[in-house]
């Protein structure tokens, strides 16, 4: 079943895998500019693994953002629904997965967008991804994270425009200009995410090449505990030094402004159940806004 359908992903080795494929990433060349480690980041929109790992990604940020510069490609995941060909035929059948695969990672996932409003295709919302990055960087990888919640958390068909604008409003972009490059220039980068996807022999997401500029690589295939990303830095970078204090929550929501309970947990070095006190604590005193599901809740500072 999860070679006929990339969105059934298999949570114990965190991979969503595209149909018919094996993991065959190849290390190769790529050039490091301004900070020692580049790391290149292959995913999708739609990827519950790639959601499965926020929480690493956003601490290996906090803690090395000196030493990294992450690059962000597009890779295609559900091109649409013409491959099944048994078993998995339809949308509603991933609805169930999803939300199993929220519970094994402690991110909240709700699958029943595939059964309310389910997307034909991951590769609109790739493509809004990079238009967004044609405008500003920073504010593209915001606006990735929005049509991430938008879908994993919202039950938001984030294929249709309406959504893609929201997000773009939501995160500072422009979408007049978003929308012109989504139809034209746009199209392009990202059919040129697919090529250089399959020039590292990407088959399945997450997949992160760590890089220096000696030209040595670390692979990493799937979501993986925190240390495997940390390990990944530390081989290149050997004198690294991690940011180590611990930082409080209003300083953690000034960074990032939402967060998962599993996110608050990683950031801040405490267990989820006392992370989830502390946050509905904040949330009495009205200085968070909480965003239930019915598989967890969103933290949102207001």
């Amino acid at each position: 079943m999860k070679t006929n359908n990339p969105l059934l992903c298999d949570p114990e080795s965190g991979i969503c895998e595209m149909p018919g494929t094996n993991s065959t990433a190849t290390f190769t060349t790529s050039e490091v500019k301004d900070k020692p480690v580049k790391i290149i980041y292959f995913t999708d929109p739609i990827c519950s693994s790639c959601w499965g790992i926020e929480p690493q990604l956003r601490k290996l940020k906090m803690e090395y953002g000196q030493y990294i510069d992450i690059e962000y490609r597009m890779g295609g995941l559900l091109p649409d629904w013409s491959y099944n060909s048994g078993g998995i035929s339809k949308p509603a059948d991933v609805a169930h997965h999803w939300d199993e695969v929220s519970r094994y990672y402690q991110m909240p996932i709700d699958g029943d967008v595939w059964l309310e409003d389910p997307l034909p295709s991951s590769y609109p919302p790739s493509i809004a991804f990079k238009a967004a990055q044609l405008q500003d960087e920073q504010k593209a990888q915001l606006f990735l994270r929005r049509i991430k919640e938008m879908v994993f958390l919202e039950k938001k068909n984030i294929t249709k425009w309406e959504h893609l604008s929201q997000a773009a409003l939501a995160t500072g972009l422009d979408p007049a200009r978003l929308q012109t490059d989504f139809e034209t220039v746009a199209v392009q980068r990202f059919q040129e995410d697919l090529a250089i996807s399959r020039q590292y022999g990407v088959r399945g997401f997450p997949t992160i090449f760590v890089t220096d500029g000696k030209g040595h690589q670390e692979m990493i295939y799937g979501s993986k505990p925190y240390a495997v990303f940390e390990s990944g830095i530390r081989k290149l970078v050997p004198t690294a030094e991690k940011k180590t204090s611990l930082p409080d929550w209003e300083t953690l929501f000034s960074t990032f402004r939402t967060l998962t309970s599993r996110e608050f947990a990683e950031l801040s070095g405490r267990s989820i159940p006392e992370s989830e006190i502390l946050l509905e604590d904040l949330h009495s005193k009205q200085q968070l806004e909480k965003h239930p599901t019915k598989n967890g809740a969103l933290w949102i500072r207001k």
